[in-house]
């Protein structure tokens, strides 16, 4: 099982449940899991393979004979850390309890041994047919999870015990399965996230390439999982979080001033802001013409975190460096100077991480040992500091 424990197999099977799979699939990005959509070929005249792809962010294979050099059949079955079979119809279900191998998705179930849930959707005298009884037997007695389906209408008229469950549901029990818990509930949490703007002119501003992406999955998950989150957010659209307080900051004062009203009633600060290191001495109310525009005189911005680690009164303070070189080494010295119990260090060589959905580099504790991280989901990497910032909590 890899270090993040996010990886899902997300199986599709051919039964008319399998649009409802596309919300399932969101909410459980939403939760921090990075999903890899497996259909099965039949599946695909209900949701197609570019819904899938656009929906996941990654390829979609159906069969084993595509992407061979990749094997894929093993190489995808190593990577993840469960499964998830929804909807799961009468012959994709009797398919994995024969052990057959006939389409990618039952070869990848036989190649794992990952924990495996199955969401059965068929008509109720499908489901209630002796062979499919036996079967569903069969596989609980080998340890698949395989929830009950609902009662309710089914395609037409039909009514019974078949139908899809609720999306919630399946993630509830889902999230029992995987160990994806409430741990944070009554803590609260402070985030600051984004780049600052330093104003030269109405126009112009010192800035960097934050794109806050990474802020908004800690704050995603931290209220995902209980917390009280005020996410402190210096230019960066929040308009798809929930359940999450915000904050919304220009340049580094104002951050500095956000995040000193809060910080004395917050359990975990996280400060994952790229707070602009100078501004102009001078800003000026008039657009400056291109003419005059010759030279700009900076000033030091404030360190905001080390004045925040010299009021810390318990807090957690987990902060965040941008280097290219020397990374452990920097990070680390980083921890020490500005009193912080935690740091993740991300490795921008050549203008990676920035904007993107995946991170590289390397969390260091004061106590525990270094946490090396190679092209992770920061959706994975959000889940990872919320636990380390758990265990300092005790």
């Amino acid at each position: 099982m890899s270090a993040t424990a996010r990886e899902v197999v997300l199986g599709v099977g051919a039964g008319i449940a399998a649009y409802k799979s596309c919300d399932l699939l969101r909410r459980l990005q939403d939760r921090g899991y990075a999903i890899t959509v497996v259909p099965t070929p039949s599946s695909l005249n209900f949701v197609g393979a570019a819904t899938w792809q656009a929906l996941s962010g990654r390829p979609v294979a159906t069969a084993v004979w595509e992407n061979t050099h990749e094997v894929s059949h093993i190489s995808i079955s190593e990577r993840a850390d469960f499964f998830l079979i929804a909807p799961a119809t009468a012959d994709l279900i009797a398919r994995i309890a024969a052990g057959r191998a006939d389409d990618l998705l039952t070869n990848l179930v036989l190649a794992s041994d990952a924990p495996i849930m199955i969401v059965p959707a068929m008509h109720p005298q499908m489901w209630n047919d002796p062979a499919t009884v036996a079967n569903v037997a069969t596989l609980r007695s080998r340890g698949y999870t395989v929830m009950e389906p609902e009662v309710g209408r089914l395609t037409g008229s039909d009514t019974g015990q078949g139908r899809f469950p609720d999306t919630s549901a399946i993630i509830d029990r889902f999230d029992a399965i995987t160990g994806n818990i409430r741990d944070l509930v009554g803590k609260r949490i402070l985030i600051s996230g984004g780049g600052t703007r330093e104003a030269i002119d109405p126009v112009r501003f010192i800035g960097n390439r934050s794109s806050g992406k990474q802020s908004m999955a800690i704050a995603r998950a931290a209220a995902l999982r209980g917390a009280d989150v005020h996410l402190v957010a210096a230019n960066i659209d929040t308009s798809t979080l929930s359940g999450v307080t915000v904050r919304h900051v220009e340049s580094a004062a104002d951050m500095g001033a956000g995040l000193a009203e809060e910080f004395a009633s917050c359990d975990v600060l996280i400060m994952c802001a790229a707070v602009a290191d100078v501004k102009p001495v001078h800003s000026v109310v008039e657009k400056i013409k291109k003419s005059l525009f010759t030279s700009i005189e900076l000033e030091a911005n404030p360190d905001l975190l080390a004045e925040l680690g010299a009021r810390k009164t318990g807090q957690v303070m987990i902060g965040f460096a941008a280097e290219t070189s020397n990374l452990a080494e920097s990070a680390r010295s980083k921890l020490v100077a500005k009193g912080l119990d935690i740091i993740y260090v991300n490795d921008v060589s050549n203008g990676a991480i920035f904007g993107k959905d995946t991170t590289s580099g390397i969390i260091i504790t004061r106590t525990g040992a270094d946490i090396a991280l190679k092209e992770v989901s920061k959706d994975a990497l959000a889940n990872l500091l919320l636990d380390h910032a758990i265990r300092q909590l005790g």
